[in-house]
């Protein structure tokens, strides 16, 4: 058994209790339902042999008897389908608890290379379909498998040759099983990656919904959401030709076994070989067959959903996460903030260009520095690889004196605060958002970094307060007021290390004056370092680093910068212009 199989039966262990519920009842079900025809066999043979004053009260008390197994088979139905759903349920959850965990660990380079609608596919359609077939294989395939040894054993007893030439229907039942089985796979795993293009184009179109609407650009997306859903719809036509030949057959094969029990039971009735409720009881067990071959194709489809589910499942979560903790690391106390590269290389993959060469930088605790230069230089990128977001292609980042690698990944990032340019709210109250930099914060301390990032007053401006619901992304807000509960957000975090990624660049005047007059009062103390569109804003750093062709061109306070000629004047001077 591959590891892929061990996986997949593992998520029964939590749940042997119900499984064997479960499989307990479907055997019950099916001796009551192998039982049955002979029930109707003993009163046909009674009525067969002749009538006797004995035959009534026996008629009676088979009755009793079929009542009883009519009672025991659905109490067992019941269970059956209650304690299955039951399971299937919990290992879903199961599953997705897993699966999202499991998302959380990744890194972003992980997330440069997908689409979120493929990645919630995964996490709703596929594990849906692997909890269908976890509830409902187990037990089709005990039904079935009882069904048919049972009906052969029984037809054998009754009438042995017949009974043989019934069951030499069941190898060609066999191939075509297999055929079929086979291309369902395949059409099954192009329609669920069709699905999941289909949740990330509307992901995507819905997330841009207002770009979309500005540029009267509805109808761009109405065509893009039509091609994506025809090639579902082709997808799913293979999937339904593969399904409706596979389930036709299989019935089509099951009326040839009717046929074949009616007419050489006719024969062998001629012969003298077999009676008239034999070949009644004959007629039923063949119904009884034609259920678990029922059964069994609705395992075949179950099968092929939950296991292209599956793979899909597993091909996400064997993808290990790229940055994760090393053996040796280790807890932070005492953080002074000071920040040092040492030769660092830095390429996001092969197919890029390397960002950085040889970079050396050394950021000393409580500085304040500025990082400058062209877009696409790799400011935003040096950022990142202080908190780990990415790791360094060669060389080395420290943190005071030590590797970061030699530093767990949590208390990493429970140091450094990072204000992006593109804030990210979420759904729920403003108190919710503040409180997420700490989420055991009370009131008190929100409102008092909500005061410290000078958002406490247009919070108790709005209708609610800080209970506020401030929509998908806070869309109800503006950028300035989303900006400074981020920054407020920061300031409960309280991290020895900050981190401002053009935090002002798409304010006008008036908010970007709050937000920076809140982002000096956040950088006090602590290591701070910017990303600066406008130079305007970072004049009164204590450093100034400009990057240029993958390193460090030249660095220096303001004015010495703008006295050198260099890069930096020529940047400022160009801005000094518009």
């Amino acid at each position: 058994m591959n590891s892929r199989m061990r996986k997949f039966f593992s998520y029964y262990k939590p749940y042997r209790r119900l499984l064997w519920i479960d499989l307990s009842c479907a055997v019950l079900l099916s001796m009551m339902t192998l039982a049955f025809p002979l029930c109707v066999r003993y009163i046909t043979k009674l009525l067969a042999t002749g009538i006797t004053p004995n035959t009534l009260r026996q008629i009676y008390l088979m009755g009793g008897v079929m009542v009883v197994l009519v009672l025991v088979r659905t109490f067992s139905d019941m269970l059956v389908g209650y304690q299955g759903h039951v399971m299937g349920t919990l290992m879903e959850r199961d599953m997705r608890n897993e699966l999202f965990d499991h998302y959380q660990k990744l890194s972003f380079g992980f997330y440069d290379d997908q689409k979120t609608g493929q990645l919630m596919t995964r996490l709703t359609n596929d594990s849906f379909n692997m909890a269908e077939l976890y509830h409902h294989g187990p037990e089709d395939v005990v039904i079935s498998t009882l069904h048919f040894v049972g009906a052969f054993i029984i037809l054998s007893m009754i009438n042995w040759p017949l009974a043989l030439i019934v069951f030499l229907v069941l190898p060609f039942m066999a191939v075509h099983a297999v055929y079929f089985n086979r291309q369902m796979k395949r059409t099954l795993r192009r329609s669920r990656d069709r699905i999941g293009d289909i949740n990330a184009q509307v992901e995507d179109s819905l997330a841009g919904i207002r770009v979309v609407q500005s540029f009267t650009n509805e109808t761009v997306e109405q065509a893009k959401f039509a091609h994506t859903n025809e090639e579902f719809v082709a997808s799913r036509r293979a999937d339904i030709r593969s399904e409706v030949l596979f389930y036709e057959g299989l019935v089509g094969l099951t009326q040839l076994m009717t046929i074949v029990v009616v007419v050489f039971g006719g024969v062998t009735i001629l012969r003298g070989t077999l009676d008239l409720p034999d070949l009644l009881t004959f007629l039923l067990y063949v119904g009884i067959l034609i259920e678990p071959i029922k059964r069994f194709g609705n395992f075949t489809r179950l099968y092929q959903e939950g296991i292209s589910g599956f793979e899909r499942f597993m091909e996400v979560l064997e993808v290990e996460p790229a940055i994760q903790d090393a053996p040796n690391a280790s807890d932070l106390c005492q953080v002074q903030g000071a920040v040092t590269f040492a030769n660092v290389r830095f390429q996001y993959n092969s197919s890029h260009d390397t960002v950085f060469h040889n970079l050396s930088l050394s950021i000393q605790a409580g500085e304040y520095v500025a990082l400058v230069g062209m877009s696409g230089v790799g400011k935003s990128t040096l950022c990142a690889l202080i908190p780990r977001f990415y790791e360094v292609s060669a060389g080395t980042i420290l943190l005071d004196g030590r590797p970061l690698q030699e530093i767990q990944l949590a208390a990493l990032r429970r140091h450094i605060g990072i204000v992006h340019q593109d804030i990210y709210l979420f759904v729920g109250t403003i108190a919710e958002n503040i409180r997420y930099g700490k989420p055991t914060a009370t009131i008190d301390e929100i409102v008092a970094a909500a005061k410290e990032a000078n958002a406490h007053d247009f919070i108790m401006a709005l209708p609610h307060g800080y209970d506020t619901d401030i929509g998908e992304r806070g869309v109800k807000l503006s950028g300035g007021q989303k900006q400074r509960i981020s920054i407020a957000r920061v300031f409960l975090k309280n991290p020895p290390i900050l981190i401002f990624d053009e935090a002002t660049s798409s304010l006008d005047n008036e908010s970007e004056k709050a937000v920076q007059s809140s982002l000096e009062r956040l950088a006090h103390n602590r290591t701070t370092i910017v990303i600066a569109h406008r130079l305007s804003t970072v004049r009164n750093a204590q450093r100034i680093i400009v990057l240029a062709n993958g390193t460090i061109a030249e660095e220096g306070t303001h004015e010495e910068l703008v006295n050198a000629g260099g890069v930096y004047a020529n940047l400022y001077n160009a801005q000094l212009r518009i």
